[in-house]
Formats: structure tokens, C-alpha cells, sequence
């Protein structure tokens, strides 16, 4: 049941859409068709005066709403695989700005977290906020130990206004996958809960600073990226006090020429940082905007602004790479497989068919030349005409999508001939040979080693008890699921063949070991331990007889 203030709010909100002309959206939902037909008799409907482009309505529709509603339009931008493109392109212009709240309440709140005066923090504190924004303001300052920082304030009261708005949307949510026709597709409360989660992270500046952190950390020693430091003495929960950075806008493109800065360089670097951040250290930037990127005299990018940082499971990021190296090769067969493998299509869905419309979708691509090509629209194209075979929603790559546009968009703009296909396809090929070549399969080897050798003393005991109870019946596997069951008759059936199997294994697993310890002799062929291959090719060829019987 709605609260008082939720009901109030709803109003508004509706009343807020009739003023823009948005009721028609309202109505074109399979809900209200049957009450449509209502819209001709109220005074709106013929009095309204010309309409403006939806996008332009639905964007100034938020505007007037609010903060939360401009952040959540912000995301919805980014999802060209939900919105037709003339909405997307109206919503990315909505700007995260909002008047600062007082110098007086900003002081207010310091002063009640430090429990003392601000002079008795700060040598030197800016009442004036030098930017603004829907979650928070910030301001400049000096430490007692003559560091000059930024100080970021949360808005006051801003958890309250959050949680109502928040608690709106996923009624309209709910409405939308109960009567939408492709709302249990699309996931409306899933983008909703995603967004809830977003924003409520951006609350904690805590959680802000240790992101910083972490990217500061992840790119210490690097020449193409610097993260300012965190002031863990004064940050909390309400407050991030961080070093203050001195650079160059990275939109202002005229002044990095006068500052004889390669942009070509730039724009390169832009895309290499971005691939680091996603392939190499799972953890990536999710909110660069030309705001908050800034460029020191030397040419380095200076980051600010860590609420929203992204990060993706293992299986995501073969699975995209995979995406990306087939592309590269026009390999659609191979894209298409990998999105039923991933699950991103249904296991139902003929591989033929899709492989046949992704091949629509980008062999016009590979026709123009390279610098009008544009990476990030590409995949837009591919997840819309992925639309067709029910691909659903994966909320994990929202911010993934939104920081490839940003990061491409940021690269033609300083080089208009950016190659972003060349930049990225030998970064994306030494990736994936890192990941399931051969220096793969050795690296997780080495990363077991430890866990192995502690358990390799009790596997000579584990194996004869194993074999000994399938030799006397006595092994039984207790499980509820209906195929295990099956694999457990299967073990009893196959006694013999089971046995041969755990022998194979093993000797290729001590193979492996041994092959990974580099050291266990000098006998060698071909750079490796010849014990290594007799372990190894004895435990195939077992294998292979079990195969055959």
C-alpha cells in the first residue's frame, strides 16, 4: 500500500508527465487501452499547443522531477537495446547538475562529522562549492599539513529522497513487467534494482574512497593514468577527502593543442587504459564522462569522481573478448555460438539464423573506412537484432556498454581518425592467449602448485580407499539431483572402466605437477620434463581405452 508521501509524489510525477505530453505514453501501455479512448475528452488533448520530439518531452520531464530521476535517465541512455534511438539520443544530453545547497549547511555537516570546529581541521576551506551535482557538492580546501585536497559532502537528507523515488520506480517496474508485452524480457525491475544499487553505493564515500584506492593501486607505476591519493584520516561515511588534482578539462581541445600535447597519443592511450582496466584488472572506471577526466601538461589522464566503478565475472570476460576476436575476424558463426553458450540467447535459438543476422548487421560495417566505424554502436546494433531471438537483459554489462561509448566517443573527439579496431585487437589477442593459451594453462598450474603439494601426501590413501570401495560396491554418491543418480548407477555398472578413469586422471594430473615444478629432472624433450610426458601420455592413452569400451 502507498505511502501518504509516495501518493503525493505519484501525483506529481503524473502530473508532471500530462504537462510534457506524455500521457500518451501512459496510455499506449496494455493496461490502459482499454480506457484510451478517454484522452479525446479531456482539455489537454485539444488545447495542447505544438509537441516537441518525445525524446525532448521525456528528457525534460525527468529534468523537472528531479535528481534521481536525471541519474536514472543517465542510465537508461546507455541501454540503446531498450529505447529507440532518438529517445537514447535526447536522455544522453540530460546534465547531472543541480544548485548547491548553502555554504552554511555544507559547514554544518563537516563540522557535526569532526565533531569540532572546520578551522581546527583545515587550514584553508572554500565555502563556495566549485561543483555540484544530484548526490553531492565539493569543495576546496587545505589540510593542517599543507596538502590541498577536495572535500565531498553528501546532500543532506539526500537518503530519504533517494529511497522514495527509488521505491516509485519499482512500482512502475512491477506495473511494467505485469503488463508490458516484452517487460519479462527486457527486466524492469532488474534495471531498477540495479540502478537502486548503483545509487546507494554512491552514497557511501567510504566505499568511493577505497575505489580510488584500488584504482590508484592498480595503475601506481603507469605513465597513462593517475588517480589521486585518499585522506583516509579525514574521509567518513558522509565525507571523501581526496587530493586535489590540477589538470586540463580533456574536453577542452583547444587548450591541449596549446599545450603541444599529442592527442593522437591521447586518444590511443584513452583506449588502452580502458581495456586495462576491464581485461586486466577486472576493474574499470564506469562513469568517464569528459568531466571527469582531466589531462596533466605531460600528457597523462588525471581520473576523478570513483562512485561508480564496474567490474565482471571471468565467464563474462572470455565470453566478450571471444565476442570481440570473432568480430575482428568475421568469424559470426562463432559470435552467434558464443551467445548461446553464454546464455545470452536461449539454447533453443538456430545458430544459422542468428549467425545469418549478425552478418547483416556488420558486413556494412566492414564496407566503410575504418574511422567511421564506431565500436561501441556496433555492439548497440548487435544487441538490438540480438532483440529478435529473445536475448535477455544482462545487467552486468550496462556499465560496460555506457564506459566503451564514453571512452570512444572521448577518443574521435581528440582524434577524429581513431582506429579503435586496431588499437584493441593485439590488446585483445594477447588477453585471450593469456587466458586459454598455453601461458594460461601454466599459470593456473604454478597458482595450484601449494594448494596441491599439501594435499598430494593423502592422494595415494584417497585413491586405493576409492578404488577399493568401488571393487567391494560399497561407494555411494547421496544427491538429490536426477542426473547425478544417474552418473552414481553408472559408476556401480562401470566398476572396471571407473577405476581406469580415476588411474588416468591422476597420472595426468602428477604430469601436470611435475611439468609445472620445472625442476623434477634433467631429462627433457622439448623443453619439458620427460617424466612430465610418460606421466601425461600413459594417463591419455588410458583415458582413450576407457573411451573406447
Amino acid at each position: 500500500m502507498l505511502k501518504i508521501s509516495q501518493a503525493l509524489r505519484l501525483i506529481h510525477i503524473s502530473w508532471v508527465l500530462i504537462k510534457h505530453g506524455l500521457d500518451e505514453v501512459i496510455l499506449a501501455t496494455h493496461l490502459f487501452r482499454p480506457v484510451r479512448f478517454l484522452q479525446y475528452l479531456t482539455p489537454w488533448y485539444w488545447l495542447r499547443r505544438d509537441m516537441k520530439p518525445r525524446g525532448m518531452r521525456i528528457r525534460r520531464a525527468l529534468e523537472e522531477l528531479g535528481p534521481i530521476f536525471v541519474k536514472f535517465g543517465q542510465i537508461l541512455s546507455t541501454r540503446r537495446d531498450l529505447l529507440p534511438d532518438d529517445i537514447a539520443d535526447e536522455l544522453a544530453h540530460l546534465q547531472d547538475r543541480v544548485p548547491p545547497f548553502s555554504a552554511e549547511k555544507s559547514r554544518k555537516i563537516i563540522e557535526k562529522a569532526y565533531g569540532r570546529p572546520i578551522s581546527e581541521v583545515f587550514l584553508e576551506f572554500e565555502t563556495e562549492p566549485f561543483a555540484s551535482a544530484s548526490i553531492s557538492q565539493v569543495h576546496g580546501a587545505v589540510t593542517k599539513d599543507h596538502q590541498s585536497v577536495v572535500v565531498k559532502v553528501l546532500r543532506p537528507n539526500i537518503l530519504k529522497i533517494i529511497k522514495r523515488d527509488v521505491s516509485l520506480l519499482k512500482i512502475i517496474a512491477e506495473l511494467a513487467e505485469r503488463y508490458w508485452k516484452d517487460g519479462k524480457r527486457l527486466k524492469p525491475i532488474e534495471v531498477v534494482a540495479e540502478y537502486e544499487k548503483t545509487i546507494l553505493d554512491e552514497l557511501d564515500l567510504i566505499r568511493e574512497g577505497a575505489n580510488a584506492s584500488q584504482l590508484r593501486r592498480n595503475f601506481q607505476d603507469s605513465a597513462e593514468l593517475y588517480v589521486p591519493y585518499v585522506n583516509w584520516d579525514l574521509t567518513q561515511t558522509n565525507l571523501l577527502v581526496i587530493e586535489r588534482i590540477q589538470g586540463t578539462p580533456i574536453g577542452n581541445i583547444q587548450e591541449l593543442i596549446d599545450q603541444n600535447i599529442d592527442l593522437k597519443l591521447l586518444a590511443t592511450r584513452g583506449v588502452e587504459i580502458f581495456f586495462t582496466q576491464v581485461f586486466r584488472d577486472n576493474f574499470f572506471h564506469a562513469d568517464m564522462h569528459p568531466g571527469n577526466i582531466f589531462v596533466s601538461p605531460e600528457g597523462t589522464y588525471l581520473a576523478v569522481d570513483f562512485g561508480i566503478m564496474g567490474t565482471l565475472a571471468q565467464s563474462d570476460k572470455l565470453y566478450l573478448a571471444g565476442n570481440f576476436l570473432a568480430f575482428f575476424n568475421r568469424d559470426y558463426r562463432r559470435i552467434a555460438e558464443l551467445h548461446v553458450e553464454s546464455g545470452w540467447v536461449p539454447p533453443t535459438t538456430r545458430i544459422d539464423e542468428f549467425e545469418s543476422a549478425i552478418r547483416a548487421v556488420s558486413e556494412p560495417i566492414f564496407e566503410r573506412p575504418l574511422k567511421e566505424i564506431s565500436f561501441g554502436h556496433f555492439l548497440l546494433r548487435l544487441f538490438q537484432t540480438a532483440r529478435r531471438f529473445d536475448m535477455e537483459i544482462q545487467p552486468q554489462l550496462v556499465l560496460l556498454q555506457k564506459t566503451l561509448l564514453n571512452i570512444e566517443g572521448l577518443g574521435r573527439q581528440l582524434h577524429p581518425d581513431l582506429d579503435l579496431w586496431t588499437t584493441a585487437k593485439p590488446f585483445m589477442e594477447k588477453w585471450a592467449d593469456e587466458q586459454i593459451g598455453l601461458r594460461s594453462f601454466a599459470s593456473k598450474i604454478g597458482k595450484g602448485i601449494p594448494q596441491w603439494l599439501q594435499k598430494l601426501p593423502d592422494f595415494p590413501e584417497l585413491a586405493f580407499d576409492t578404488l577399493q570401495k568401488i571393487q567391494s560396491g560399497h561407494l555411494k554418491v547421496e544427491t538429490q539431483s536426477q542426473q547425478l543418480e544417474q552418473i552414481q548407477l553408472e559408476l556401480i555398472k562401470n566398476r572396471r572402466k571407473n577405476a581406469i578413469n580415476i588411474l588416468s586422471g591422476s597420472l595426468i594430473i602428477s604430469g601436470s605437477v611435475i611439468y609445472a615444478l620445472n625442476s623434477y629432472t634433467s631429462m627433457r624433450f622439448a623443453d619439458i620434463p620427460l617424466v612430465s610426458w610418460i606421466f601425461v601420455s600413459v594417463g591419455a592413452l588410458l583415458f582413450m581405452r576407457s573411451l573406447l569400451e
